[in-house]
């Protein structure tokens, strides 16, 4: 693996035999802390918005199977 710098990029280099499913958990997580890096929601905010989108989500699947 090889990590560089370039004026206001982090750039990470990494063989090409790595499972892909572990490079794109491992780059989902980054995406996750880049975009939640200067929030100021709390725990329960999260807990609120999942529980709400999971409900949305069981709404719009069982209204696909009807």
């Amino acid at each position: 693996m090889k990590v560089e710098r370039i004026n206001d990029e982090i750039i990470v280099r990494i063989k090409a035999d790595k499972d892909p499913e572990w490079i794109q958990s491992l780059l989902n997580y980054l995406k996750y802390e880049e975009l939640t890096s200067k929030s100021i929601a709390t725990e329960k905010d999260f807990e609120e918005l999942i529980e709400s989108v999971k409900k949305e989500r069981s709404k719009m699947r069982q209204s696909k199977t009807e």
